[in-house]
């Protein structure tokens, strides 16, 4: 079976892959907002949580990184590196504080899409801070409990997975709420030629980004919950990659496909395309 320090030890391993390619994706999306800024096109609030999820996601790293130093400097070898500590109990806060980074940003796009209707968000909104406040209380009963363990104490199992399992139908839910929001906006009404074919791409190149960031987050929350429902010792391993995969690249890839949706609509825009009235060919 496989040992809780060697779960840990491929963990971060993976995670320090994951962080590389994110560094390569930030860069890359901080040049696309750059050119959006220039054409006065950039949403001030995206870029902030953009730039703030990926200083909390390298924060982390950072703490996992000093931990593998510190334990490898202090007995030449991985035993005990899973065990809890004060620092990795602050990495921990990190992984809560990214995911309510990353439904934030989610949870803007839907409010704005939504017309700025706060009654839309308010259900999202709390079942977002309930899950981050079940994560800090679990840290807390960690650090008084049980503060060497590798895995949480089984008494606090419930309520960590509930930590994970609310932040996971915020996600369902903003995610939902937006996808019904662009087919509303671009369905046809009947008896009206159905010839907006350009506008029909968009709208489906949209909601396929949305459903596509959706996915992977849900598909690493369930993995996450099932893992640490069962206290499987692989959740030190998808625990710790969690943070890079469902926060830092999933909004460093919706930050560079929005870069070039907007350029596409610029383009469209300049030969006189975007918004073709209604009954026109394409």
């Amino acid at each position: 079976m496989l040992g809780n320090d060697i779960a840990a030890l491929i963990g971060f391993a993976c995670e320090t892959a994951l962080w590389g390619a994110n560094c390569v994706l930030f860069s890359i999306s901080l040049g696309l907002l750059y050119r959006k800024g220039r054409r006065g096109d950039l949403n001030l609030t995206i870029f902030i949580i953009h730039c703030l999820l990926f200083t909390t996601c390298t924060a982390h790293f950072g703490i996992e990184f000093n931990h593998f130093y510190t334990t490898l400097n202090a007995s030449s070898s991985v035993a005990g590196f899973a065990n809890e500590t004060k620092a990795l109990l602050a990495a921990d806060v990190f992984i809560s504080i990214c995911d309510l980074l990353g439904d934030a940003m989610l949870l803007y796009r839907c409010w704005v899409m939504w017309g700025n209707a706060r009654w839309v968000v308010i259900l999202p909104v709390l079942s977002a801070v309930a899950g981050f406040i079940c994560l800090l209380q679990v840290v807390h009963f960690v650090a008084t409990l049980s503060p060497a363990s590798p895995v949480p104490p089984a008494a606090v199992v419930p309520l960590t997975t509930a930590g994970y399992v609310l932040p996971l139908c915020t996600n369902v839910m903003a995610t939902g709420l937006l996808v019904l929001k662009i087919w509303w906006m671009t369905r046809v009404p009947d008896g009206v030629d159905h010839g907006l074919q350009r506008s029909d791409h968009l709208a489906s190149r949209a909601t396929a980004v949305i459903i596509e960031s959706g996915l992977i987050y849900l598909f690493t929350q369930l993995v996450l919950v099932v893992l640490i429902s069962i206290k499987h010792p692989a959740e030190a391993i998808v625990g710790v990659m969690a943070v890079q995969i469902y926060v830092s690249l999933r909004d460093c890839s919706d930050a560079n496909r929005h870069s070039r949706r907007a350029g596409d609509h610029h383009e469209e825009h300049r030969q006189g395309g975007v918004t073709p009235r209604v009954g026109s060919k394409s």
